[in-house]
């Protein structure tokens, strides 16, 4: 699991921890049972404080991505499927949003921006 660290994101470092997570389970490269490193671990791996990890472990426990068990570690919890797909969708709306807010800052009509799309998805026409 190979998480990376930003000293110029303006995120705090337990969320980048967080969104890194995140991700992989998203991806599907973090499956249900997986294993993460121990806090402690994780903390000397990333060279950041214990209270760091402990509070991104915990929010995402609290998020329900993973599950802790005291004296065994903790695991990529069990993921409901459709609440992914829901969760990726999101990031995809999000993303659209700022591709419309730039499109229209450069006066690319809502056609032209359709025709890209298709493009780069490889739908083209032509």
């Amino acid at each position: 699991m190979d998480i990376i660290i930003s000293n110029t994101s303006k995120d705090p470092i337990y969320q980048q921890i967080i969104k890194q997570i995140k991700e992989l389970v998203l991806k599907g490269e973090l499956l249900e049972g997986d294993s993460l490193p121990s806090i402690r671990q994780l903390a000397k791996d990333l060279q950041v404080s214990v209270i760091t990890t402990k509070r991104a472990y915990e929010e995402l426990e609290n998020e329900g991505f993973i599950v802790s068990i005291v004296g065994k570690g903790s695991f990529i919890a069990s993921q409901n499927q459709e609440l992914l797909k829901e969760r990726r969708l999101k990031i995809i709306e999000e993303k659209i949003c700022e591709i419309i807010e730039e499109s229209k800052l450069i006066h690319f009509s809502k056609e032209e921006l359709i025709e890209l799309i298709n493009i780069l998805y490889g739908d083209d026409l032509e």
